[in-house]
């Protein structure tokens, strides 16, 4: 079991908060950083920009979300997701405090629900509270329109909010007690930076779990993996009349690092992350990564 606690103040149901722009002085020494570059898939592009057009991408495929997931994995993120949700096992014991989760990259909402269902399911309970992070409104309100279809409707426990995983600066520090995102850290322009500031937002004690696309450790699956992902934009211009979006998502995914190196940034951010260090499922096609703030 993991180790949680919880603290909470609750917002509004149904509600997308979109928090203020930044309006930081920089001097003259930081300029240069507008210069740095990152990759966009197989494009290298300024660091300023990948974030207009990674939301570009997530606006275009909001409403095709679930389907753009099942033709990349071939429906099997669903059994992912649930034995992610399962292996953290997280929810208030009883005679416990209830916890307070934050589920980043998660406009969709599937797993900032089912986190709350394994809680209610489990542990019986059904106090604890869920912010759902997204830096797209569009798929924040994807997500809206999912919980008016579940027995979450009228449950002030949920709330969503706008906001740039790499900075929360509408989340307070040592507040929360359960971090997750899934299949959205590899779109962070400063992924060390997501890190940091999930360590920052974690209580001690608190829990970051990560699910992501990640690198096929089996030379044979690895080669029908990468075959079958150069049909994949194909398949996006079919269903979604999207090409470039898709082909963008394949080699997000090829960009992302190998397992050991994201353990050793999780560890760089200052969590504990118990040995093995991570999950490979379905041979590495994706992996689960916890890590504990101590």
């Amino acid at each position: 079991m993991l180790r949680q606690s919880i603290r909470r103040s609750a917002a509004p149901l149904s509600k997308i908060t979109r928090s203020a722009p930044s309006t930081q002085l920089r001097c003259l020494s930081d300029l240069s950083n507008d210069q740095k570059t990152t990759h966009f898939g197989s494009k290298t592009v300024l660091e300023s920009e990948k974030e207009k057009l990674v939301g570009q991408v997530f606006s275009s495929v909001a409403s095709k979300y679930d389907i753009m997931n099942d033709v990349m994995s071939l429906g099997v993120h669903r059994l992912w997701k649930d034995h992610f949700i399962r292996k953290l096992d997280a929810g208030a014991r009883p005679g416990g405090r209830p916890l307070d989760f934050i589920d980043v990259a998660g406009g969709s909402g599937d797993i900032a629900f089912g986190l709350l269902d394994h809680a209610k399911a489990r542990f019986q309970d059904d106090k604890s509270t869920m912010t759902v992070v997204d830096i797209n409104p569009d798929m924040l309100k994807e997500g809206e329109k999912r919980l008016l279809d579940t027995k979450y409707k009228n449950d002030d426990r949920i709330s969503f909010l706008v906001q740039n995983g790499e900075v929360l600066d509408q989340i307070e520090d040592n507040s929360k007690d359960v971090y997750t995102v899934s299949f959205g850290i590899r779109n962070f322009t400063n992924i060390q930076a997501g890190l940091n500031t999930a360590y920052r937002v974690l209580k001690p004690g608190g829990i970051i779990g990560i699910l992501e696309f990640s690198k096929v450790d089996n030379t044979v699956v690895d080669l029908a993996y990468q075959n079958w992902s150069k049909f994949l934009p194909v398949f996006g211009q079919a269903i979604a009349n999207d090409f470039d979006s898709y082909q963008y998502l394949v080699e997000s995914i090829q960009k992302f690092p190998k397992q050991e190196d994201f353990k050793s940034m999780i560890q760089e951010a200052g969590f504990y992350v118990p040995e093995p260090g991570y999950e490979n499922l379905t041979f590495g096609v994706a992996a689960i990564h916890i890590g504990i703030k101590l």
